[in-house]
């Protein structure tokens, strides 16, 4: 665990190394978190459309989501939050003409109700 989600609006596609910036994420759990690094998993998804406000032409959006077991220090969980948004800040450059929103949400969720599985073929 974690299980984290980075949402960026379709328009971002190809102007960042999704892997790296992947990688950047999963490093920073690592330390700030005391995640394992085989239990980091990164998904993104590309959001199609973005509506800022009543106008909302031109913006692009990073939402990066951790789900994680609770117990973290609320200071472990500050770094890491303060973290995302520096590691994003690097790695993402909106298009000219663009605006990017950038956000991350810590959400931790229940241990009973959580299950996963892993098939190797």
């Amino acid at each position: 665990m974690p299980q984290i989600s980075v949402d960026y609006s379709s328009s971002l596609a190809g102007t960042f190394d999704r892997r790296e910036l992947g990688l950047a994420i999963n490093r920073l759990a690592e330390e700030t978190i005391d995640a394992k690094p085989e239990s980091c998993k990164t998904v993104f998804r590309p959001s199609e459309e973005l509506v800022v406000g009543t106008v909302g032409a031109g913006d692009a959006q990073v939402f990066v989501e951790f789900q994680m077991f609770p117990g973290r220090a609320p200071e472990a969980k500050a770094a890491l939050r303060d973290g995302v948004l520096a590691v994003v800040a690097q790695h993402v450059r909106p298009p000219a003409g663009h605006r990017l929103f950038t956000a991350v949400n810590i959400a931790e969720i229940d241990r009973e109700g959580y299950r996963n599985a892993t098939v190797e073929g």
